[in-house]
């Protein structure tokens, strides 16, 4: 059973545990990427539950607006068939996507990321960050606030998602060539609960100063055992990766 780890007054799914008179240890959650993908088409229901089956704490999901205004559960903002997410009524969608609250539903007990894809370059760009304050306030209606995060590339979509739901933990997405202490700098000023480098960007020195400014690292995407271990060592709150299972085995949780 995993214990909790308080990070300045916020406090994280997953954390330390030990036996009673032991030293206790950070457990590093492992968080499926879309779902555990080697088994079941990716942000599907089936990959959710596979997901729990092999053992990850939880999921990293995309949400995107449907035309009629539906949360639904898809990474690329066109389909398979050219058709952009965002042009098509939730009843047209392929049966494999999910909406947001049936993921939810499937995802009870896991920690879930859910992140927001709006970005300014794709095909339904929404201004107002729709999805962002919804899937913010769908979990906390469901009881999810304290378990889950929304995270966004955008920094106006983590605003809009903390603004709509301020129980709700929020995290900034980078890529490894951002600035990381700009990241950390900006994401503690606007009242962010996480920084989420990419794991090339993941450093001793950089999960030591967003701890100092009591944020957590969740860190993407670790496929690689050794690299596993190595930002597990670092002390990051959260690893998404492609293969759990994997993931799992490299720290002994198998």
């Amino acid at each position: 059973m995993y214990g909790v780890r308080n990070v300045g007054d916020r406090r994280l799914p997953g954390g330390v545990c030990g036996r009673k008179g032991e030293v206790a240890r950070k457990v590093t959650l492992v968080l499926a990427h879309r779902g555990m993908t080697a088994s079941a088409r990716e942000n599907t229901l089936q990959a959710f539950a596979s997901a729990r089956t092999v053992g990850a704490d939880g999921v990293e999901l995309d949400v995107r607006c449907s035309a009629d205004g539906v949360l639904v559960v898809h990474h690329d903002a066109t389909l398979p068939d050219g058709r952009a997410v965002a042009t098509v009524p939730v009843a047209d969608l392929p049966a494999w996507v999910p909406t947001l609250e049936d993921a939810l539903e499937e995802c009870r007990g896991l920690v879930v990321d859910a992140e927001i894809k709006n970005l300014v370059t794709e095909p339904g760009f929404d201004p107002e960050e729709t999805a962002a304050r919804e899937t913010a306030a769908l979990l906390a209606r469901l009881g999810m606030a304290g378990s889950s995060f929304v995270s966004a590339f955008s920094m106006a979509s983590i605003d809009a998602a903390r603004e709509a739901e301020p129980a709700v933990r929020t995290g900034w997405l980078t890529l490894a060539s951002y600035d990381q202490v700009d990241a950390i700098a900006l994401v503690a000023a606007r009242g962010h609960f996480a920084v989420q480098p990419r794991h090339e960007a993941v450093t001793p020195d950089l999960v030591a100063a967003a701890s100092a400014k009591g944020l957590a690292v969740h860190t993407w995407t670790v496929d690689d055992p050794e690299r596993v271990r190595f930002v597990a060592g670092c002390g990051v709150d959260a690893i998404i990766t492609d293969v759990p299972d994997v993931a799992l085995e490299a720290l002994g949780r198998r």
